[in-house]
């Protein structure tokens, strides 16, 4: 009679082993599905749409593609479930190469910023600055570097000056094209406004950053 209940208890403990070992490869497989669909339903996804939105898709991807990595281990034959995550990734970086090649690149992104979007490209034309429109130019470009100059690193305030001076130099044309005494009074100002917090400011950065790498 004891070893009969010997062997009952010892068949319970199996069963109870079996099932939470199918309960966790349930859980696994799940996850691994949770996976492949997001990263199809990207497909879906307008080009547009996933440009504005690529920051929190990165994430997203970052923390399905973690968990059904750790999902694996709970898998006794996970040969299927790794070429599935593995064509997933194929998926997604080919998708992420397109996005890459369809986004605009950092510094495309702080010109539109400073002057508008497309105004400046990489041919650093400023043959659109005239007379009529330079003063609201001058004062676009000062006025969204103090909104942001708190978050400039120093790269970025050396795309700044670099921009300023190439749009300093279309003002000395403008103003043999009939620039008014009154606008250039009015960007002297907004110079002499600009001059103090790009030096301030672009030794801060450089200060950061310095300690940054110090760390």
């Amino acid at each position: 009679m004891e070893s009969k209940k010997l062997f009952l208890g010892a068949a319970i403990i199996a069963l109870g082993f079996t099932s939470c070992k199918n309960e966790k490869e349930t859980q696994a497989e799940k996850t691994v599905d949770t996976y492949v669909v997001y990263v199809d339903s990207l497909e879906n996804v307008a080009t547009e749409d996933a440009m504005a939105n690529w920051q929190t898709i990165e994430a997203n991807y970052d923390a399905k593609s973690s968990q059904a990595e750790t999902a694996m281990a709970d898998l006794s034959d996970n040969a299927k479930a790794k070429e599935r995550i593995e064509a997933s990734k194929m998926k997604y970086e080919a998708m992420k190469a397109k996005m890459q090649d369809a986004m605009p690149s950092k510094k495309q992104v702080m010109r539109n910023s400073l002057f508008g979007e497309g105004k400046v490209g990489d041919d650093m034309s400023f043959a659109w600055v005239n007379a009529a429109n330079i003063h609201g130019v001058y004062q676009q470009f000062v006025h969204t570097v103090e909104d942001n100059k708190d978050s400039y690193s120093r790269e970025d305030w050396d795309e700044i000056k670099l921009m300023y001076e190439a749009l300093d130099s279309r003002k000395n044309t403008v103003e043999k094209e009939g620039l008014s005494s009154e606008d250039n009074m009015k960007i002297a100002g907004l110079k002499l406004k600009f001059a103090p917090m790009f030096t301030v400011n672009r030794i801060g950065a450089k200060s950061e950053e310095m300690d940054q790498a110090k760390k």
